[in-house]
Formats: structure tokens, sequence, C-alpha cells
């Protein structure tokens, strides 16, 4: 039996839904642990091009992969619902035990999307999808949270509706925003209850049991470590925690069960919305890595921000997850490049008025005044102008790749356990599998 988990390493983005995907071939379970609709997993699969937001993407798999919605997740019904029929279209998801959604796991209401659309339309926002996930778990921290259970309880659902709507008026006023029908409301998620009970179960008991069972989980994160909301670059964060460890609190199993933790990483960073972005290229040279990567939010279809790699940023995600390995995404796309660049570490300036000498720094800077000074230390590599994507293994790649790949990994003290270089499953170096 093996329990692997697997993250993001930099701001999200970084191909979790092709590497998920590869290693769910040799799970029995594949569980998402966090976040909502605001992630979107991208898989090309016999050459057509696939979207999970909510499912897990070990779903396309097939017949008798089990996919589980954890408890930590904020849940769109009407979005899950649209998924679900979507796939079910492609015969997929169509015996009900190949879905479990977490009874605990809380629900995102039209409230939560107005108040997040209106907050994303006044100065100083912070560039969220707009799909209600702050507002959701502002709602379950505040414990006045609609959990999915209470779909199936109309008088109950009703009270918890009212109430949140009671709590939510004045902030929906302020604005602008309309206050919704709670009667409507209900009614429409009372529908949404009917249509998914079948699969509304408890979660942690059935992880449970399939771990006694022996068999293979694989936890699949949402979003990267640099947007945690406890650890990544606050305010700029997303609402719920990213890393390896939010994969036991949500799905209320022990952290000794799990057996590794693979931490995934463009060849390059990227970045959606606002925040900082100390290696950000601009002008020509970040629109060329943009199309060659065809860099665009597969929730929000939003162009990526991009830049060099920032080996000092991974080097906080190795820590906060323990990663076992690393895979390592978009090799590829750094094929056209001559010259490629690595941040290592930063120069922190004297604050203005300070006295002293400049502080270097092996990590990335997170209090916000520092990496204001902060200034990225890069090294620089020969590049390579070689099409990868027919490289199987990794000693057939070319001398610059190679020296690429193994300055990671000297960089951060973990080897890379797959490198993919093209978009579809067979384009992958796999060196390491964690489920063997």
């Amino acid at each position: 039996m093996a329990n692997v988990v697997i993250v993001g390493a930099q701001w999200g983005d970084e191909g979790k839904g092709k590497v998920v995907d590869l290693y769910s071939e040799f799970a029995d379970v594949v569980v998402r642990f966090g976040g909502g609709a605001n992630a979107g997993h991208t898989l090309v699969v016999d050459g057509k091009k696939l979207i999970t937001h909510l499912i897990p993407s070990g779903v396309l798999h097939g017949r008798g992969k089990r996919c589980v919605l954890g408890d930590g997740m904020v849940i769109d019904p009407a979005t899950l619902l649209q998924e679900l029929r979507a796939l079910q279209a492609e015969s997929l998801l169509c015996d009900e035990r190949d879905l479990v959604i977490g009874d605990s796991a809380h629900v995102i209401l039209p409230h939560h999307k107005e108040i997040d659309r209106l907050r994303e339309e006044r100065a100083g926002a912070l560039g969220t999808t707009r799909r209600g996930i702050g507002p959701c778990y502002e709602a379950k921290m505040a414990r006045r949270g609609v959990r999915m259970r209470d779909l199936l309880y109309p008088e109950r659902l009703h009270e918890r509706i009212a109430r949140q709507v009671e709590d939510c008026a004045p902030l929906l006023r302020q604005l602008g925003g309309t206050v919704p029908d709670v009667d409507a409301v209900t009614q429409e998620y009372v529908e949404y209850g009917q249509a998914l009970a079948p699969y509304i179960q408890d979660a942690s008991r059935v992880l449970h049991e399939e771990m006694k069972r022996g068999q293979h989980v694989l936890f699949e994160g949402a979003q990267g470590a640099l947007l945690d909301i406890d650890h990544g670059t606050y305010p700029f964060v997303t609402s719920s925690t990213t890393l390896a460890g939010g994969a036991c609190a949500s799905c209320g199993i022990g952290p000794t069960t799990i057996s590794s933790v693979i931490g995934i990483a463009k060849a390059y960073t990227t970045r959606v919305g606002a925040g900082p972005f100390p290696t950000e290229l601009t002008g020509e040279a970040a629109a060329r890595l943009r199309e060659a990567g065809a860099e665009y939010g597969a929730t929000t279809g939003r162009p990526r921000r991009c830049g060099w790699l920032d080996v000092a940023a991974l080097r906080l995600a190795v820590r906060w997850n323990g990663l076992s390995g690393l895979a390592l995404t978009k090799l590829d796309v750094l094929s056209f490049l001559r010259r490629i660049k690595i941040c290592v570490g930063y120069r922190l300036e004297p604050a203005p008025g300070g006295s002293g000498v400049a502080d270097v720094r092996d990590e990335l800077p997170l209090d916000p005044d520092e990496l204001q000074r902060a200034v990225p230390v890069y090294e620089e590599l020969d590049g390579w102008d070689v099409d990868l994507r027919d490289v199987r293994d990794v000693d057939d790649l070319p001398p610059g790749a190679r020296r690429y790949v193994g300055r990671i990994e000297a960089l951060l003290g973990i080897d890379c356990h797959l490198i993919s270089i093209g978009p579809a499953r067979a384009e992958t170096i796999v060196i390491k599998n964690p489920f063997r």
C-alpha cells in the first residue's frame, strides 16, 4: 500500500492535472483535498483536451478508479453536477460507487460568488477567480457554513441559508449587490442535494476502509505552496491550505498514513493575478514564453505572468511539504532559449534610511517590506535548441537540458522523479514511480 500526496510547489498552474493523471494509473483511489472550482486541471488524452475543476484528474482512467472530494473542499453543486454529467457523457463515473463527496465539505452559495465578484471590481483587488471560494471559507470559519450533508435536509438547509443571508445582507448592500431570496436559493439547492445524494458520504471513513484493504491512494492538491493561506505570499494567496499536511486535515486521516510527497514545478515560473513575482519577465521575452507554454488559465482564461525559475521560492515548498521528490513540467517550453536563468537566492538592499550592507537570502523572503527590497540573484546556463518531445529517457536529453535538470536537483537537494516534455501522457520521462 502506498499513499502519495501530490502538491503544487509554485503559485499554482504547475501542470498538476497531467502528473496526477499519470500517477493515477497506479492508484486505486484519487482524492482532491482542498480548494474548490478555482482550480482547473487541463489534460490531453488521445488528442482530446479535457478540463476538470472539482473532480480529481484521475477520473480519466475509467471504471473502478474511485474519486473522492475531501471535507476540506468548498463545493459549488451546480459546477459539480455540470462536470459530473459531462464526464458521464464520456462513460466515466457512471457507477455511483466511483464518486464520494465528503458530507462535511462546505457549499458555495450564490451570495458567496456575488460578494467575490463585487470585491474584485474594486480597487486593490486580489485577482481571484470570482468563484466564491474566499467568502465560502469565511462562512466556514465563522461557523455559519452550509455543508454538503445539509443539502439532504430541506428544513435545516433553509434555516442555515437564511442565517447566512441575514449575516451577509449588510455587506452585499454596502458593495452594491443584491440580497438573494432565501426560499428560491433553498429550493435550488434542495434539487442539487437530490441529484448528488447518492455520492454524499463520510469520506474519512471511506478512505480509512480503502487503506485497510491495502488500496493505493493518491491525494491531489490544488493551487500551489506559495498560495497557502498560512505560509504563502499573503495576502495574495488562496483561502485554504495548499500544503501536503492539508491532505490529512481535509480528509480526516493521520499523517503516519502518508508514504511520500511529490511536488510539481514548471521548469520556469508563472503566476495568475496580483501579487509579488520577483523573477517575472516583461515585454517580448514574457510574450514568447507565454505563447510557447500556452500560459492561459484553465479556469479563467487569463494570461499568466511568466518568469525565470525561482529555486529560492521552491526551497520553501520543499521545506513546508517535506517533499520526497520533484515532478518537473514543461521542460520542452525552454527549448527555444540560448541562455536560461535560475534564481538561486535574493539580495535584500538596506531599508530606506537604514544602514548596513545588503543581506543575502537563500529563500524567497515573505515579509512584504523585505520582498519589496529583494533583488533576485541569478545563475545563467546554456540552453538547448533541440525538440524534447520524443525523448523518453533522461540520459537522452541534450547536454544543456541535463545540466539544467541536474542543477535544479543540486540546488534543492531532492531528485526529479518525473520530467514532462509535452502535454500528452506519452510525452513524459518517468524516473521514479512513488507507487512502486
